[in-house]
């Protein structure tokens, strides 16, 4: 719940920005943006259900990821099916009920759809990051990576990730200060942890290709294909969601930024 400040003449007032957003004050003129960006919620609500969905089936057949990867593979298109099912249909029903008025029901929705956002942020955000660090260690353990890395401690892993992620949510409701701590320390550390590993899988990788001669074995080679493939992969997701989530993360910090100074 953000807060935003009213100037009148006897002081500063503050007001919860759901309380600007879900009142007459910001919605008394036209309805169409409003009404456009509930049809286009609907719309990705759809996409995002129907395309996740598939992605966990396709996940639960046989593939050559070993199960804690495919568990983190999981818990990450969850977090966007639950985008689907829960963050766009909250915006629908704060952005309609806006339209007629019911003030209550928007201020609820629009809480309960910024809780979910900030909680399934952060999760996706830490999977991506838990993944990218995963991928090194499937590198650089070689035989040793399926005793390390288990089923048991990557499900301990995943919940953390959850619940750690929930209590920021709710944190940054109730006590904003902590909440905002997981944009000025989280998110940088998370985007540096990634970037490290990447930058050390590639490294290895191309020292791997230099000293590996060429009558190297076809399995061998097909191993490294299918992980360099992978690593690809898990690359080109964690930069989409980069660029998806950037926007929201820049208005939450330049919000805090703006409110922090005013109080100070």
């Amino acid at each position: 719940m953000i807060a935003a400040n009213n100037l009148t003449g006897d002081g500063i007032q503050m007001k919860t920005l759901e309380e600007l957003v879900c009142s007459p004050t910001l919605t008394s003129g036209s309805q169409q943006p409003s009404i456009h960006l509930a049809v286009l919620n609907i719309f990705l609500s759809l996409i995002a259900i129907l395309g996740n969905s598939l992605i966990l089936v396709a996940l639960r057949k046989e593939s050559s990821l070993h199960p804690p990867s495919k568990l983190l593979y999981r818990s990450l298109v969850t977090t966007d099916l639950l985008v689907g099912l829960v963050t766009h249909p909250l915006s629908v029903t704060y952005r309609i009920s806006s339209i007629y008025k019911q003030w209550n029901l928007c201020r609820y929705a629009r809480s309960a759809c910024y809780l979910s956002s900030y909680a399934l942020c952060g999760v996706s955000l830490t999977t991506m990051t838990t993944i990218s660090f995963e991928r090194l260690l499937a590198l650089l353990l070689g035989l040793r990576y399926k005793q390390i890395v288990t089923l048991k401690r990557t499900y301990i892993i995943v919940a953390a990730v959850w619940v750690a992620s929930g209590v920021a949510a709710i944190c940054h409701i109730l006590i904003k200060r902590i909440g905002f701590w997981f944009l000025y320390i989280i998110v940088p550390l998370c985007l540096v942890i990634s970037m490290a590993a990447y930058t050390k899988i590639f490294y290895t990788l191309r020292n791997n290709k230099a000293r590996v001669p060429q009558q190297s074995s076809q399995p061998h080679s097909l191993n490294l294909l299918r992980y360099r493939k992978a690593v690809y992969s898990a690359l080109s997701v964690q930069l989409a969601l980069v660029v998806c989530y950037a926007p929201y993360i820049i208005v939450e910090s330049v919000t805090a930024h703006r409110k922090n100074s005013i109080i100070t």
